[in-house]
């Protein structure tokens, strides 16, 4: 499993919330989202997608969990209040420890054993910001994403 630093920039995003268990509903709020985003004409070769799960589910009890579906968007576009489900905030850029996996539960499950093994080792901590999962360009089709864990050096 291959592990790199990235330094990702603080953008812009709109996002669908949703609240439970984390599992095949995060999916549906992603969904949502990409309908939203084909509607504007946001849905592009370019486009970034991130999956924010917000809460640890070993802390926080499922029906409680958040999950934000997110795409990022310019500091000009438009959000015009027709869609209620949709919000937006802007996403703190920072280091990030980037993981590229396959988008399976397996897949995902094994990365995460691998990152924090790695990040024992590697001279960075995690900071106090969401992990997200990256959508981008032909990772979408292929069925990858990106984990990205937010670091400091120690």
């Amino acid at each position: 499993m291959e592990f790199h630093i990235e330094n990702l920039p603080s953008t812009r995003i709109a996002y669908v919330r949703q609240v439970g268990p984390y599992g095949p509903a995060n999916s549906q709020a992603m969904e949502t989202l990409k309908s939203w985003a084909r509607s504007k004409n946001l849905f592009t070769k370019s486009t970034i997608l991130f999956g924010i799960p917000q809460d640890n589910p070993e802390t926080t009890l499922p029906a409680h969990c958040r999950y934000d579906a997110c795409i990022v968007i310019s500091k000009d576009f438009p959000l015009d209040g027709s869609t209620p489900d949709l919000n937006e905030a802007e996403l703190p850029g920072g280091q990030y420890l980037i993981c590229k996996v396959k988008h399976t539960a397996e897949a995902v499950g094994q990365a995460w054993t691998n990152i924090f093994s790695h990040l024992q080792t590697s001279g960075y901590t995690m900071d106090n910001k969401p992990i997200l999962e990256r959508y981008t360009g032909d990772l979408l089709h292929l069925d990858y994403c990106e984990i990205c864990v937010p670091v400091k050096s120690q």
